[in-house]
């Protein structure tokens, strides 16, 4: 058998590898293999649509280092969040330099990569369940990870392969939508849940509004309260294992982010509770300290009080300077004016890019997905400012792949 190593080998690697290295969750590691990769794959031209996507990072960027020089902080957060902020802005940035490197197997690659990563975490499960004898959901997902956009969109492209265009024999094609649908399933991630449901409404086009879709997107949200209320007073037990459990998720899920009040002295409440007690002391010190930090934040190096330690992660900690929420990151480093500005790196995916090619039109739905998506996501999950995310690279990627279409 005679293999072929396409001209532009490296490039798919380091796609790949960027993807690829976001699964480690270390950020330092993914940050410097992004910084390194950007630098080898640097593009002579960027389309328009793509600094549109960037600029409002970087004025975010730029309001939060401004105000950062009238207060006295280390340098060491100050530097980790010029590193944190800019992360979307490199994602996107390389995303679009690797397609441009790859633009004859664009799609093929980005199926192929989440081919592999799902594989792999097929084979982690594995090793999960019969190793480390994982029998919950909780220690499943401590093995094996807590979720996976990229997987998701992969997936998505798959259900729509001829809307794609992918020219997959019968064979493969069932081969990669199995393998990747089986994990990303079993990443038992609410958010991915729902994320996989507003991309296939997307690109079904039940977004586009009209009679037929308004009775759908009606429908399902009928089910859903239906459904949610069903879970609600089946009374899943807090501490119950396997289905029960994920239950109960289900059944905080809606109040864990927007409680208004958090009992710090009872351990299960402050525990179901942790983002909602985020937002309120994110909220409560910055408009404590007058108006000027309310409207422009309080800049980059910024840190917030819990009133107590809690362990994140592997880290035992009591003031942070990322939080779970990606409108309240917003808000501690450049105040409402970067919320308002924010605002607009969402609206970004729901314009439509005008075409007759049947290409664009599906990018243009998928990114209209996104674009809702974005709002759940920046709420529990801090969008594309996620310290582990890999979705920057794929829009970008995207972004690029689009302009070859239009071109």
């Amino acid at each position: 058998m005679k293999i072929i190593i396409p001209n532009n080998w490296l490039y798919q690697l380091l796609f790949i590898l960027c993807i690829g290295v976001t699964y480690l969750d270390n950020f330092e590691l993914t940050f410097g293999i992004w910084s390194l990769s950007f630098l080898l794959t640097i593009s002579r031209n960027y389309s328009i649509s793509l600094f549109k996507l960037i600029i409002p990072y970087l004025l975010i960027l730029l309001i939060a280092f401004v105000v950062m020089l009238n207060y006295d902080y280390k340098n060491y957060f100050i530097i980790r969040d010029i590193t944190y902020l800019s992360k979307p802005i490199l994602g996107f940035l390389l995303g679009y330099q690797l397609c441009k490197k790859n633009l004859k197997n664009a799609l093929d690659l980005i199926i192929k990569t989440g081919f592999f990563i799902a594989v792999c975490h097929v084979i982690i499960i594995i090793i999960a369940i019969v190793v480390h004898k994982a029998r919950t959901v909780a220690d499943l997902r401590l093995h094996s990870g807590y979720f996976s956009d990229y997987e998701i969109y992969t997936f998505i492209i798959l259900l729509f392969h001829k809307k794609f265009e992918l020219n997959y024999s019968k064979k493969r094609l069932w081969l990669f939508t199995i393998v990747i649908g089986f994990s990303a399933f079993m990443y038992l991630a609410r958010t991915n849940f729902i994320q996989f449901l507003i991309l296939f409404l997307a690109l079904k086009g039940y977004f586009v509004l009209n009679k037929k879709s308004i009775t759908i997107i009606g429908s399902i949200l009928l089910l859903t309260v239906v459904g949610y209320t069903m879970v609600y007073y089946s009374y899943p037990r807090r501490s119950a294992e396997g289905f029960e459990g994920f239950l109960y998720k289900i059944k905080n899920a809606p109040i864990e982010a927007f409680k208004s009040k958090v009992n710090l002295n009872d351990w299960k409440d402050f525990n179901d509770n942790y983002r909602s007690h985020e937002n309120i002391s994110t909220i409560r010190q910055v408009t404590n300290d007058g108006i000027v930090p309310t409207l422009f934040g309080k800049g980059l190096g910024s840190q917030i009080d819990l009133k107590q330690e809690v362990y994140l992660g592997d880290m035992k900690l009591r003031f942070i300077s990322i939080l779970h929420n990606g409108f309240m990151i917003v808000f501690l480093k450049s105040g409402l004016l970067g919320i308002f500005i924010y605002l607009f790196t969402i609206i970004y995916f729901f314009k439509k890019v005008p075409s007759d090619l049947n290409m664009i039109n599906q990018i243009n739905l998928l990114f209209l997905g996104t674009g809702i998506f974005l709002f759940v996501s920046n709420w529990v999950f801090l969008g594309f400012y996620n310290l582990t995310e890999s979705k920057s690279i794929l829009i970008g990627f995207l972004i690029a792949f689009r302009q070859k279409f239009l071109k």
